[in-house]
């Protein structure tokens, strides 16, 4: 199953290539992302009920961190599959990209969608390496996609920024490499996790650190985590909206997937005290520099990437607090960032495309020119501002709560006072867009029945995660804390 997941991708990417009428390359989509979603599940269901899946001469690993990655790679990547259908149409409607442009951007989804999957599923962290740096080129080539100077240039930066920060963590894996093979570990397999994981505690502390730290800024600068989090504001706000909810909601986990196996093996053998601080200091300067940009913007979907950059602080951050409660609010926030940011970012593509601007200034009375679209966007902002009764307010309370209850008062502290702020930003600057008069030139109306009901549906999950987790997601995320060392 594995294996069939990782040619699944391919596959659709190589039929989306044939020629055929818009309608069949769309059938061909939704049908890929479809399978896509049933094999990842069949496979998660497998991890969890049964435990690691190794095929391929253990090149191919899944435990239960790389199953929970694959669900969320999966969901969002259907609801991004289905919602690229209605946003592509109206793109071509209004001239803004031509039709033999279309199965190009289909083929790259599903390179795109391949790459990550690679990521979670090898067990040689010198393979992850490769399958990272494969997301950067295959996303980069949709986030120009609309070929424009605006968006060449976003995908110039993201592939200059992260290939210098792959190289870091390039240098960290070789070191790690370095340590195993002087340790004599890993046999003839030193990269492979499941080696290192096992031997950690035989390998140079020393060179452990210095591992960590460059694997940190290197995948750090994939995450997004500040002061590397440049290049992410520019290609979320040029990519087309699915893209962008994909690399949100998605991509960022994958990265941070990369510098959960080093510090998992960093953990085993030092003590959880040195990679846990780094996270934490990363995460609560990613959540502070997110704050003004979040505040002063002009861009709507430079504004949600900034968001994105907050968050995933608050994830690192959650990782470095620790312990049970703080480790499963850390993944029942990636889970509940990765559902709510990827709808806002399909919420931006119905408004930017109704109102032909992503300026805030210029987006006004969205509530009436838009019936469905304009309360979705109140409900996704207070959503990601983590108001109750919404989803990523549980997942905040859970960290908060761990912080306290572990005496880390002072950090717990900053973090509660840096969201506070974010709220009250996102609420401010969202409220001027959906409140007050529109455009006279704006028709009232969704720009179609489907990209309504698309951006909808998310709500129903947004709302009950808020109350409640469903018994067969706490289920998962109590093995993936297990994992991390924490029963």
């Amino acid at each position: 199953m594995a294996l069939l997941l990782l040619a699944l991708p391919l596959a659709a990417a190589l039929l989306c290539l044939v020629p055929g009428k818009r309608k069949i390359l769309s059938g061909i989509n939704i049908l890929a992302s479809l399978t896509i979603l049933a094999a990842a599940l069949v496979l998660s269901r497998t991890v969890f009920a049964t435990g690691p899946v190794l095929e391929l001469g253990e090149f191919i690993y899944v435990d239960s961190l790389g199953a929970f990655i694959i669900s969320i790679i999966a969901v969002v990547g259907l609801v991004s599959a289905c919602y690229s259908v209605v946003y592509a149409s109206h793109d071509l409607k209004v001239g803004e990209i031509r039709e033999n442009r279309l199965k190009w951007y289909y083929f790259w989804f599903y390179i795109f969608v391949f790459t990550m999957l690679a990521v979670v599923m090898v067990n040689n962290l010198g393979m992850m390496w490769v399958a990272i740096e494969g997301t950067t080129l295959a996303s980069a080539l949709l986030v120009g996609f609309y070929d424009k100077r605006g968006s060449l240039e976003a995908a110039w930066k993201y592939i200059i920024i992260c290939t210098v920060g792959i190289v870091f963590a390039l240098f960290g894996t070789i070191l790690l490499y370095y340590a195993a093979v002087s340790a004599a570990t890993g046999g003839s397999s030193p990269l492979n996790w499941t080696s290192l994981v096992k031997s950690a505690e035989q390998l140079d502390p020393r060179l452990l650190k210095l591992a960590f730290i460059f694997v940190l800024v290197g995948y750090g600068t994939k995450v997004g985590l500040a002061p590397m989090h440049t290049w992410l504001p520019d290609a979320h706000s040029q990519a087309p909206a699915p893209v962008s909810a994909m690399l949100s909601g998605v991509l960022l986990n994958c990265a941070l997937y990369g510098i959960l196996r080093f510090h998992l093996i960093t953990s085993k053998a030092l003590g959880t005290d040195f990679s846990a601080n780094l996270l934490l200091v990363f995460g609560l300067i990613s959540i502070a520099v997110s704050l003004p940009f979040i505040l002063v913007q002009h861009d709507f979907k430079r504004m949600l990437a900034y968001s994105s950059i907050e968050h995933m602080g608050i994830i690192a951050t959650a990782i470095g607090i620790g312990g049970k409660l703080g480790l499963y609010g850390a993944f029942l926030h990636m889970l509940n960032h990765a559902i709510t940011k990827s709808t806002m970012f399909f919420v931006a593509g119905n408004v930017t495309q109704k109102y032909h601007t992503k300026k805030i200034a210029k987006i006004t009375g969205a509530v009436k020119s838009m019936p469905v679209s304009g309360p979705v966007l109140l409900v996704c902002t207070f959503a990601l501002a983590g108001v109750p009764p919404f989803n990523i307010f549980l997942s905040e309370f859970a960290i908060i709560s761990s912080g306290f209850m572990q005496g880390k008062y002072f950090v717990t502290g900053i973090m509660l006072g840096l969201i506070t702020v974010v709220f009250a930003g996102l609420i401010f600057v969202v409220s001027k867009m959906a409140f007050g008069d529109p455009s006279t030139k704006i028709k009232p109306g969704e720009n179609g029945g489907w990209s309504a009901l698309i951006i909808t549906l998310p709500l129903i999950v947004i709302f009950l995660m808020g109350i409640y987790v469903p018994s067969f997601v706490d289920k998962m995320l109590i093995q993936v804390v297990s994992l991390m060392g924490v029963s």
